[in-house]
């Protein structure tokens, strides 16, 4: 592992150090949701939902695909099979 590697790694082990964005992540674990089903079904607010997604996705462990008028965000598989990978190393 290089030091970007590392530097890339870290950001995604800070996303997942937040209980917000850990509970979004699980609640796209079985598929993709659009910002107003995730605000509904976790109980929070648009602006939080959106900002948290918008870090996820900065780190690339979510994506974003249009439908329609409406934006559905899903978890990014090979970004969390690399941190997958990473933990499984650490013996």
């Amino acid at each position: 592992m290089n030091a970007d590697q590392a530097r890339d790694l870290a950001d995604i082990c800070r996303m997942l150090g937040d209980p917000t964005r850990v509970l979004i992540l699980a609640t796209l674990s079985d598929g993709a949701k659009s910002v107003g089903s995730l605000c509904e079904k976790l109980k929070l607010p648009q602006p939080t939902v959106s900002h948290h997604l918008a870090l996820l996705r900065g780190t690339g462990l979510a994506v974003r695909q249009r439908r329609g008028k409406e934006m559905y965000y899903q978890i990014d598989g090979a970004i969390l099979k690399q941190v997958s990978k990473f933990v499984r190393s650490l013996k």
